[in-house]
């Protein structure tokens, strides 16, 4: 939703490409690896990338997806994110290139759904963002 959202807005010309890298599965807490399950379409060699994030939490999954981007030729890799926790980050943001971050707003230590954030597979398609009650991913 943040995605579309946000190139709504934009006057440039632009290529919109999807990447499915995930650390978390069925769990609020992640795995520690993150997983690349389907790949851009898009050829990226000598092309500029920013890649639009919801949420960035502890930096693993941003930190596989850059090296991936890179890997495939990208010049720079720029990170737009909507919710940054900050304090939770144990792998330094990675750009690369002359790329930048983009931040919306630092979120506090709680577990957000809605707007294209999801547990499990749920509360993805909610048009705000809420807070998760603990005793709802406590079963």
């Amino acid at each position: 939703m943040f995605v579309a959202d946000l190139v709504r807005h934009i006057s440039l010309p632009l290529q919109v490409d999807f990447v499915r890298v995930q650390s978390y599965g069925n769990n609020t807490k992640t795995s520690g690896v993150a997983t690349i399950g389907t790949d851009c379409k898009i050829d990226l060699k000598d092309k500029h990338v920013i890649v639009v994030e919801d949420i960035i939490d502890t930096g693993i999954t941003l930190a596989k997806l850059v090296n991936h981007l890179e890997s495939k030729g990208a010049t720079s890799v720029s990170v737009c994110v909507l919710l940054d926790k900050v304090f939770r980050r144990v792998v330094p943001l990675k750009l690369s290139g002359s790329g930048k971050c983009y931040v919306g707003f630092e979120c506090p230590d709680y577990f957000v759904v809605g707007y294209g954030m999801d547990f499990a597979e749920r509360f993805r398609s909610l048009p705000c963002i809420g807070v998760l009650k603990p005793e709802v991913y406590q079963q």
